[in-house]
């Protein structure tokens, strides 16, 4: 059944750290958080041995008559960096782990619903990865495509180093939600767009929950477990807020299975 609980985004963001800790939902977390782990603690570990070369490419793009709010601008371009790299690192692990996250969305969703998970045999698993792996391709072309615009926005005069930061945040927020929502959407083959157009429904919502994961995953060990949680806690926005609305369209008669 839908639930109309109209929990917020925040909401939802601490549902996820209860469901990870579930019965029948724990297990399927491991393989998710021991992939975030090593790959996360490799990227970070980059990361902040490159900091300072980075720092130094992005003060060659300040003007020399800003250059008396150099501190204000490196924080900023260190908040910026940081935004940037970790929603890199969030799609580099999410495009590994994406088959786990996919069978983790789908026992999160079934133990809200009370209904049995699908029986996915290791066959049917395996045949799916590509398909998976090719919708993280076009989440990807979706995040250039808006990134590369917004990047440019640096070079204006004062824009880029006060308002650029902040819509770059916010569009950062908005990619890591359709990022974590996308798995329980894709389990039901809602496309791509329509999960857009979804979601925008519930704009203020989404935007508050990829905030929250945005900054945990900028948080040193919380980062190394923040994506299970995310997807627990999307699944739920799932359930809650859209399941009924993709199933009355699928299946008008009132057959849900």
């Amino acid at each position: 059944m839908h639930n109309h609980n109209r929990e917020s985004g925040a909401d939802y963001f601490i549902r996820g750290w209860k469901l990870i800790f579930q019965p029948g939902i724990s297990r399927f977390v491991i393989l998710p958080m021991l992939a975030n782990i090593i790959i996360m603690s490799l990227l970070f570990w980059w990361f902040f041995s490159k900091i300072t070369g980075l720092l130094d490419i992005g003060f060659q793009y300040i003007p020399g008559w800003l250059q008396w709010l150099s501190y204000l601008a490196s924080f900023l371009l260190v908040v910026t960096i940081a935004i940037f790299f970790c929603y890199f690192f969030s799609t580099v692990t999410n495009i590994i782990a994406a088959p786990f996250n996919g069978l983790l969305a789908e026992q999160v969703e079934a133990k809200l619903t009370n209904q049995p998970a699908p029986d996915t045999t290791i066959w049917f698993f395996i045949k799916d990865i590509p398909r998976i792996l090719l919708r993280e391709v076009y989440k990807l072309i979706y995040y250039i495509a808006w990134a590369i615009p917004l990047f440019f926005l640096y070079w204006i005069p004062i824009v880029g180093q006060t308002i650029a930061p902040i819509i770059w945040f916010i569009f950062t927020a908005w990619m890591i939600n359709l990022q974590y929502a996308d798995y329980a959407f894709d389990n039901h083959k809602v496309s791509f767009s329509q999960m857009r157009m979804m979601l925008r429904q519930d704009a203020g919502d989404n935007m508050i929950f990829g905030a929250l994961v945005s900054f945990f995953t900028m948080i040193p060990v919380f980062n190394l477990v923040i994506m299970p949680v995310a997807v627990c806690g999307s699944t739920a926005m799932w359930v809650d807020h859209y399941r009924e609305e993709v199933y009355r369209h699928k299946y008008p008669s009132g057959m849900k299975q």
